[in-house]
């Protein structure tokens, strides 16, 4: 079964830091293009950051130098570490493989911002 789980949102302070963890079974993350977007209330749902099987990443201009993807193969495990994060930030954050075959999407973590 082909599953993402994504963890470690909540609430925090603006300007403080959290790191999502997505726990991928069925699928290598070092095999699929692994993304993190989030999707305020009312908004569209939009892409934060990816990786690519090669490791090279792209990040939204909201988030450059806020935020970094990364990847743990042995673990098959995809990073989001947020720092200096801020109200706008809020939302929920879902994790996402893409590989030719199908998209996998996690469930999502509320991360939430307060000024």
């Amino acid at each position: 079964q082909t599953q993402l789980v994504e963890s470690g949102g909540g609430l925090v302070q603006a300007g403080g830091s959290l790191r999502l963890s997505c726990a991928a079974s069925g699928i290598l993350v070092n095999a699929a293009i692994m993304g993190w977007y989030r999707q305020a209330p009312g908004a569209q749902r939009e892409l934060v950051a990816n990786m690519l099987t090669a490791g090279d990443s792209y990040y939204a201009d909201s988030v450059k130098g806020r935020f970094t993807i990364s990847r743990d193969d042995a673990k098959n495990t995809v990073y989001l570490q947020m720092t200096a994060l801020k109200p706008g930030d809020t939302a929920v954050y879902f994790c996402s493989a893409r590989t030719l075959f199908r998209d996998v999407w996690g469930q999502g973590t509320q991360v939430t911002v307060s000024s």
